[in-house]
């Protein structure tokens, strides 16, 4: 049974998956789309999610600490999460991306889906 379990652990170790996110996140924050497997959507969407309600506090410097400490690899990422991005969901109470179902797959059938921000 996979009952209380917070994550699926994507078939990667903790750290591997930690940077994964990291990464997938970092792509969607500057490029505001991300197209993937659906499974990796949920996730890089939980944890997105997590960092935009984080910055929405505004540009203070524990703010600022604590998106830099999810988000290490890249400053132009925190600046435009913080700067642009999170102050367009300050009275949002939550659900700041969506996910869009594009179908399976032709080479393994693996359902594919696109992760963007809510307007």
């Amino acid at each position: 049974m996979n009952h209380q379990k917070g994550y699926k652990k994507l078939n990667m170790k903790s750290a591997h998956r930690r940077a994964f996110l990291r990464n997938q996140a970092i792509h969607f924050i500057l490029n505001g789309s991300l197209t993937t497997t659906k499974v990796r959507v949920k996730e890089v969407q939980r944890f997105t999610e997590k960092i935009v309600t984080i910055a929405r506090k505004g540009a203070d410097f524990n703010t600022i600490r604590r998106v830099n400490k999810e988000l290490p690899y890249s400053e132009k990422a925190c600046r435009k999460l913080i700067g642009e991005i999170a102050p367009r969901y300050v009275e949002r109470p939550g659900g700041y991306t969506r996910m869009i179902p594009l179908g399976t797959r032709v080479s393994d059938t693996a359902k594919m889906a696109r992760l963007e921000w809510v307007d």
